[in-house]
Formats: structure tokens, sequence, C-alpha cells
């Protein structure tokens, strides 16, 4: 099928380049130096400030989201400034075209409240459309870019949201530094010139296979020549920084009543799509209140309701629970064997049920309960892996990404996700904006009967999910991960690797992960045998063939382990401690 063929080759060139990272590592690990204090493997120490911090996936962005913060700005500030920053030199996981999520802790009220930037299906798009497209194009399902994936923009809907409530500053002050850059050039570093290269290959091998529409505006904004920004150079985007002005004009009517609703409209009527103007006027996302669950030593995990694939994080803490953890030992067979466990009963859940909630509401309170929990881990045997889980019944009542965190010397604390889904996305740029918009519409299912069916106006299943935690009641952590359905597992390792296992904010990131894939999915595909645990080179061998002698199908690392940005209140000592991913290019700072 195309589709499979097209993301089998995206992993492909991402597996290759993974080995060919794991033998550099092993050919120059002599070459490295050694830490004196903290874990071996942490690449550094967390931040620790006084006033406030930030961490994001580029330099740059944290930086300033830190002047934002000096110049009085608040968390939410600091995390539009950072995001709008971050679509430019990090357009291979994030920017306009995209959806976002936050949870924000408001410390005048004392409590989380949860955004949902997700946008909707075109009005104008029935299923029976889609069907055919599907066969056409990607195999049956909805095809991985073009214009049949692509659904509203929320995130600059949900800037607004967050800073009508939230905000401090003016917006102008925020979008500037971001428009400042794409006129002059921003700088783009080793990861993110990796990933750029990919995207390139994939959307012209997409645009060969008849399955995009159009390619010419992408490659004039992301490849002009033909060639992809280079580690270390600098790359300008003059369309995007004229749409950033028109917000700075207009704000949010500019964009979903005003020139870019109306170029994206035409954009679409010119190459076939179904996106339309009336789409944008009818967009709105929503306050949600996040759902959280106890786990121990007073500490909570907070995470979004669905559309999200939040609760898949919860559940897997409720499971876990039951267990020792502590005992069961770090990076140990055991200890790795029920945390897979967990998460393949979980996500058996999570592809039956997760969807829109005003298309097909689940009952939250039965899939995050203790005692559906217990049920859920009694299926679990210590010494071989179970056989490819169901769903639990009766749960519903009929009726690549970018994370980032922010918090201020006013206490208040933002965790914040942004993406554009498979990538860059759908591999459509509208004439003359400068940013591409995202393929999220291809996590719908097609199959009658499923809660996440196809249907117009609605949000598809989200991968993307910002997490937090409270302790005793008070915030915590705001933390997250990029990357697909690595993201509940990995809230639940840094959990563990925290609460469990005793590490800091920086080397809980930095400690090898593990991922397990394929299992069943939200969009009707069925999963394949007991999936594939894919594991980082810090797991040893003996680990591997335990593992292997459980039943488990033990696979080399193939890259994707998500992407995680951390801050952690203390507030004992009165300060922030920040950590960054040493899988990407980002920073953590404060002051």
């Amino acid at each position: 099928m195309l589709r499979h063929t097209l993301i089998a080759a995206a992993f492909a060139l991402c597996a290759t380049a993974q080995a060919t990272a794991q033998t550099q590592t092993v050919e120059t690990r002599y070459g490295g130096g050694d830490r004196v204090s903290g874990a071996p493997w942490a690449t550094r120490s967390p931040v620790i400030a006084p006033h406030g911090a930030a961490a994001t996936a580029h330099p740059l962005a944290t930086q300033i989201a830190i002047d934002v913060l000096k110049d009085g700005g608040s968390a939410v500030d600091a995390a539009i400034a950072a995001n709008a920053m971050l679509g430019l030199v990090e357009p291979t996981g994030n920017g306009m075209g995209g959806d976002v999520f936050a949870i924000v802790w408001d410390p005048r009220t004392k409590k989380l409240h949860g955004y949902n930037g997700s946008g909707r299906s075109p009005q104008g798009l029935d299923l029976e459309t889609l069907r055919r497209v599907a066969r056409e194009k990607g195999g049956g399902y909805i095809p991985s870019f073009g214009a049949a994936a692509v659904t509203v923009p929320g995130t600059v809907d949900g800037w607004y949201a967050l800073h009508g409530r939230f905000g401090r500053l003016p917006m102008r002050r925020l979008l500037q530094p971001a428009i400042d850059y794409a006129e002059n050039g921003a700088p783009i570093p080793q990861t993110i010139a990796f990933y750029w290269a990919n995207n390139q290959r994939r959307l012209e091998r997409a645009f060969a296979e008849r399955q995009l529409e159009e390619i010419e505006n992408a490659r004039r904004t992301y490849w002009p020549n033909g060639v992809t920004p280079a580690a270390g150079s600098l790359f300008h985007n003059p369309d995007l920084a004229r749409t950033l002005r028109a917000l700075q004009r207009g704000g949010r009517r500019a964009f979903y009543e005003g020139p870019v609703a109306r170029a994206t409209d035409a954009y679409m009527r010119r190459i076939g799509g179904w996106l339309r103007y009336e789409d944008f006027v009818a967009h709105h996302g929503e306050w949600v209140d996040p759902l959280c669950v106890d786990y121990r030593a007073g500490v909570s995990l907070c995470e979004l309701p669905p559309n999200t694939q939040g609760v898949s994080a919860l559940q897997m803490l409720q499971i876990l629970r039951g267990y020792d953890m502590r005992a069961l030992g770090f990076q140990t067979a055991d200890s790795l064997h029920v945390q897979i466990e967990a998460k393949r009963l979980v996500f058996a859940d999570r592809a039956k049920y997760f969807a829109d909630p005003a298309f097909a509401l689940a009952d939250l309170n039965r899939l995050i309960a203790p005692g559906y929990a217990d049920q859920r881990r009694a299926m679990i045997r210590m010494d071989r892996a179970m056989d490819t889980p169901d769903a639990g019944p009766d749960v519903l009542r009929r009726g690549d990404t970018t994370y980032f965190t922010t918090a201020d010397a006013n206490g208040m604390m933002v965790s914040i996700i942004q993406s554009n889904y498979r990538g860059m996305g759908s591999g459509l740029v509208p004439d003359g904006l400068g940013f591409m918009l995202q393929d999220r519409g291809e996590l719908f299912a097609l199959t009658d009967g499923h809660a996440n069916i196809y249907a117009p106006r609605k949000r598809p299943f989200h991968t993307i999910i910002p997490a937090f935690a409270l302790r005793n009641g008070e915030p915590w952590l705001a933390f997250g991960l990029m990357g697909g359905d690595v993201q509940p597992q990995g809230h639940v390792q840094i959990i563990l690797n925290i609460v469990d296992y005793g590490l800091d904010v920086q080397a809980a990131g930095d400690a090898a992960r593990w991922r397990h894939g394929d299992d069943a999915e939200p969009t009707g595909e069925p999963p394949q045998d007991k999936g594939k645990v894919f594991l980082e080179t810090g797991f040893t061998p003996a680990v591997r063939e335990a593992l292997r002698a459980r039943g488990h199908d033990v696979r080399p690392g193939d890259g994707s382990f998500g992407g995680y940005q951390a801050i952690m209140r203390d507030a004992e000592r009165g300060v922030y401690v920040a950590a960054t991913e040493m899988r990407k290019d980002g920073a953590a700072d404060g002051y």
C-alpha cells in the first residue's frame, strides 16, 4: 500500500541514521569526558533559576522566552513568543499550520487550566469522498500527505485564547523576535537540519508518487534551489514574517477571518483541496479540565482528556502503581517488562475508544479508575509477554511535534506542546504565507462504528499531550515529550525515573528510553503480533536477552524516543529546576 510504503521508507531513513549514530557513538565513546557529579550518563546539570525558566527545542527560542520574562511578561507570554520562534527555526515539528495544547498552573486561582487547541475537519469533505481518496492514494487509509489530511490550524487561536486569559505584554511584542529572525536569518542546528533533509526527501517522494497535489510552494519556502538548510546556516522566511506582521496588525481575526484564511481558501480551491474560509471562521478551541491520577509519594500526574491520548499515561501509572517499581530496579528486565505490558493494555483501549468527545464520549472515570487498573494489571504475567490484548469492555457511554515549558516569577507554570503532526506536515504551503498546513486528519478512522471515524467538523484523535505533575496538591513539574505514540510512554518513564528511581530532572530525561510500537491504532489499523520493543543503546545486553526470553520482539533503537523538556518547582528552596533534551538541539535557561 502506498501509505505504508511511504511510512516504511521514512522509518528506513531514520533507522539508517540511527544505526550510523549508534556506530559513531561506540567508536567515539572513548573520546568523551567523565562527569564528577550526578548520573554518569547525564549530559549536563539541571539549570537552577530563582525568578523564571524556560526549556525549548532551540536555544534562541529559550533565549526569547527568558527575555520576555525579564521584560515583565507572564509564563504564557514567554511560551507564545517561544512558539512563534520555533515555528520559524523548527518547522520540522511545529508551526502556525498546526494545533496546540497547554496546561497552565495559575497562581491566582491555584488551579490547573487545560486548553485544547485542535482544529476540525473541513465542512465540505464527506466520509465517502475521503474513502475514495484513501483507496486511490492511501491504500485504504487516509493519506499521510496532501489535502485529504488537512484540518483547520488551531495554534493561532490558542495563542490568543491563552494570552487573553494569562498574558501581560502585547502580542505585538511577543511576535516581533520571530519576525526579526525570519527577515534577517535564523540559525539552524544539527538535529533540526537532519530532520529537515529527511522531510524534503519524504515530501518529494510523496509528490512523485502522486500523493501530494502541489510541492512548489514548499520547495520555494523550505528548500530553495533544492537544498535544505545545512547545520549552522541561516534560514530566511520573509513570507512567514509578513504573516506574523499581519497578526500584529489584525490579531486573531487576521488569521481566521482575514488574509490568512482567504489565502488558504484560494490555495485549496486551486489545488483541489477541501479546507475553506468558512472552516476558519467557525473554528474555536476550548478550555478543558485536566484529568489527574495519584501515583505515590504525593505525586499526581495530570493530562488533557480526549481527543488527546493523555489518558493513556494516566492508565499506565494506575497499573504500575500496583508494583514496587523501586524494588524491581532501574532499567532491569522486570521493570521494563511491566512497563511494556501496561503500555500494551492501555493502547488497546486507546485504539478503540479515544476520539473527539463531541462525537463519541468515553467514560473517562472508568478508564482511570483503580478498580479498572486492577483488572488490567491482573492480565500481566512476569514470566512472559501476553498475547495481543483486547480493549476493556463497555467503556463507551452511548453518547513530529515540539514541546516547551516556561515558568515566571509569580509562580505561573506552562506546559505546552505544538505540532503539524507527521514531520513538517501535509506538504502544502498556502501561497505567500510561509507555513505548512498540518496533516493531523490522517489520524481519523474510516471504519463504520469506530469512535474515531471521520466526520465533517470533527476533531481527529490527537497524539500531542502536555503533562503536569502536582506534589501534595501543589505545582511541581511541567514537562512533556515530542514524538507521536512515544509521548505517554515517555511521560510514564520520566515520572518513574524521578519518583521511583530518584533521578534529577535532567538525568531523568537523559536516561535510556524504551518504546513499544505496532499496537492497534485509532485509525483502525490492526496490531502486528505482539508489537516491537525498541531500546536505546544504554540498556545492557543482559536486559535485552531477558526481554526476548519473555517473548518480546526486541529491536535496536530507531531514533524515535521523543524530545523532553521540563521545569520543576522546588518550593522548599524557592527556585525552578529546568532540563532539556539531549536528543535534540534545545536549551534550558533561567534567571
